[in-house]
């Protein structure tokens, strides 16, 4: 019995995406396509389920975007929502609603949200210096300040997150920043703000999260928390100085906005809340504590390794402040998805595009989603490569899945033209039992959120239809033994059928295929019916469920993908260089070569090396964000350029005195730049 037999009904939400671009398959990979597969398959069960998602729709990204283009957040927004919600419908993710954050409900809802923790003391009200552009004469936002990462030196840092090493960030942390607007330093001024007390809630945290979700939380999920939490949390701010979002509703904070990170959540409960209203329901019974513990709802997030604190830490500690609402019971969050031998990058256009795709493989909506549930990043970095693709489609949906249904239909219909004879039901004790435990490896597979051991499983079925058509030889006994053959189709038939179930949750495009061809009209087989086919049932003809990728597609696809990055090189190419400095800045900067006499990985991080480099004026330590480029034992010797002169600062409890230089292309490969010969350490680089 499943830990989640236990619910009547259930609450699931996929990441509401942004609307500042359109869906690549990284998205569906990391939140879209197991919760769609977890929906269809509790539904299967005949639970109560209402699937929640929506775009967002405020926030920094999005006025940076609407910057770019010229036009305004609300034009950038009504575009994109448009087509990602296009997008989703095409590709067949079975939300019961996809609202949208700009709507008066949420808008309304948030500021209740808010009014409550105010009303409550929850916030702490402070004053603070933050970073104000003076040229555009605005407060700038976390996304509106770029500089260089403190953690991994990436230039391209924003403030509130490094997206090249995931670490999150505060402005103040930035080295060097730079605001997005005027490309200037910016300055600091005094701003009022109200902030969310997390180290309140770490007690609360470390009792509900660390006791509670251990060894029931994927490791992934489970592990980025604890080391958030053993880090030790800070009050955050709940408030930001911008023109586009959800008003603050206190009179005192007139012009300041609510943080993204508060109201999209939120986003959540007013979708769940429109969808109530316009379909007689009572939302609240989806989303708030009731009088009988064991009736109340579980609600399920399904999000990508980005959004993990947010969705396991900020929000639960918004709903616990709050104190009316269930907590997720869990966050199965994905890693990420790499595509062709480097990561997807929207700003690079490395990457495949959902809209794309369905207008270039038109029908071919369930080959994408098997090949991408195949091999979803569950608990670790996973990857999508065309040629892939190609394989899996050829040699295990046509070869094994489609041609097992072929083989049966059309002998059914060479033999006996189509027509059952018979009340029958699956006559072979053998066959109904390993059926029986294939269908239990799915349903557990699926509720420990394991999808690609559940697609696994059925395509053990179809294998299992395979070697029972091999074993059986109809096409040789249809003579001899014509009673023997017409079981052997009919048992067949139902293997079919049971394929067709099992499918609706995984390829429900497939499963709607087979369920044509057998004849059966049902708009949902549940998993407890038993299909019966009654005398004289009258099968359709075959069709083909797939069709083999020829090597012209894929060497299209491999062709369109090096040709944007030839382009975004060209771009990176002709990139104006940045302000002129004075030479005596220049000259104040003290770079010097050394050589690397220790290194070692930085303990609980994947991306720092701390190195004791000799640079012939002392030996010191500098951590540097070049583990996932250089093994620590393969650098020791090296010598390197350093900046000496460079301010220390303390990274992950190591005092850092200096900075290596490195050069890197525009697909992020690190080079050191270095001396092509042996020289004295110390020699200054002018």
């Amino acid at each position: 019995m499943s830990d989640l037999d236990k619910y009547k009904r259930f609450t699931v939400t996929s990441a509401l995406p942004y609307a500042n671009g359109p869906l690549h398959i990284g998205h569906l990979a990391g939140a879209y396509i197991p919760a769609d597969i977890f929906v269809r398959h509790m539904r299967l069960k005949r639970k109560d389920i209402v699937y929640i998602c929506g775009s967002d729709e405020h926030g920094a990204a999005i006025t940076i975007k609407a910057k770019k283009e010229g036009i305004t957040p609300k034009e950038i927004i009504d575009k994109y929502h448009t087509q990602i919600k296009k997008s989703f419908e095409e590709f067949g993710i079975a939300f019961d609603i996809y609202h949208r954050t700009s709507s008066q409900i949420h808008h309304e809802l948030s500021q209740k949200f808010f009014l409550n923790l105010y009303n409550k003391g929850e916030f702490l009200e402070k004053e603070s210096e933050q970073y104000y552009d003076e040229e555009y004469d605005q407060f700038l936002a976390d996304r509106y300040i770029i500089g260089t990462c403190p953690n991994c030196n990436n230039e391209g840092a924003y403030g509130d997150q490094c997206e090249k090493c995931g670490t999150s960030l505060n402005p103040m942390d930035l080295i060097n920043p730079k605001s997005t607007l005027s490309g200037k330093a910016p300055v600091l001024r005094v701003t009022k703000h109200w902030y969310l007390p997390l180290d309140k809630y770490q007690p609360w945290l470390e009792e509900w999260l660390i006791e509670g979700k251990k060894n029931k939380w994927k490791s992934n999920v489970y592990g980025q928390c604890s080391s958030w939490l053993k880090a030790g949390l800070q009050p955050r701010s709940m408030t930001r100085d911008l023109d586009w979002g959800i008003d603050v509703p206190l009179e005192e904070a007139k012009g300041k906005k609510l943080y993204v990170w508060l109201d999209a959540p939120i986003g959540y409960i007013s979708a769940t809340k429109q969808w109530a209203q316009e379909n007689g329901k009572d939302w609240e019974l989806y989303w708030k504590k009731q009088a009988d513990e064991n009736d109340e709802s579980c609600l399920v997030h399904f999000i990508g390794k980005d959004n993990i604190v947010f969705h396991c830490i900020t929000f639960p500690s918004i709903l616990h402040a709050h104190g009316e609402y269930i907590l997720p019971q869990n966050v199965p969050a994905n890693e990420f998805l790499n595509l062709e031998g480097d990561k997807l990058s929207t700003s690079r256009n490395h990457a495949v595009w959902l809209h794309e795709y369905l207008e270039e493989f038109p029908g071919k909506q369930d080959e994408l989603r098997y090949v991408l549930t195949s091999i979803l990043p569950e608990t670790s970095d996973s990857e999508f490569t065309w040629k892939d693709y190609q394989a899996r489609v050829n040699n295990e949906l046509v070869a094994i899945l489609g041609n097992f249904i072929n083989r049966v239909m059309i002998l059914m219909h060479k033999y006996y033209e189509g027509k059952i004879e018979g009340n029958t039901q699956l006559n072979d004790k053998d066959l109904k039992s390993q059926i029986g435990v294939i269908y239990d490896e799915v349903e557990q597979s699926i509720e420990g959120y394991k999808f690609r051991q559940a697609l696994s499983s059925v395509i053990d079925l179809a294998r299992l239809g395979n070697r029972y058509l091999t074993e059986n030889e109809p096409w040789k006994i249809f003579k001899t033994e014509p009673e023997k053959t017409r079981l052997v189709l009919q048992n067949s038939l139902h293997i079919i059928a049971h394929l067709g179930t099992l499918l609706q949750s995984l390829l429900p495009g497939a499963s709607k295929k087979i369920f044509s061809m057998l004849n059966l009209d049902k708009e949902v087989v549940f998993y407890d019916e038993e299909i019966v086919f009654k005398d004289g049932h009258q099968l359709n003809q075959a069709q083909l469920l797939f069709e083999k990728v020829e090597d012209e597609v894929i060497e299209k696809q491999l062709e369109k993908l090096s040709r944007k990055a030839e382009e975004n090189i060209a771009v990176v190419e002709v990139a104006p260089a940045k302000e002129n400095i004075s030479f005596d800045a220049f000259a104040s900067m003290d770079i010097r070569v050394g050589t690397i006499l220790e290194a070692e990985n930085v303990a609980k991080t994947k991306k720092l090396l701390k190195l004791k480099i000799d640079t012939g004026i002392d030996q010191r330590i500098v951590v540097s964000g070049i583990a996932e480029y250089f093994e620590p034992e393969a650098i020791i010797g090296k010598q390197v350029s350093i900046l000496v002169n460079l301010e220390p600062r303390e990274i992950k409890g190591i005092l850092s005195q200096g900075m290596i230089l490195m050069a890197e292309n525009c697909d992020g490969k690190l080079s050191f730049v270095a001396p092509p010969e042996n020289i004295s350490n110390g020699s200054v680089v002018r």
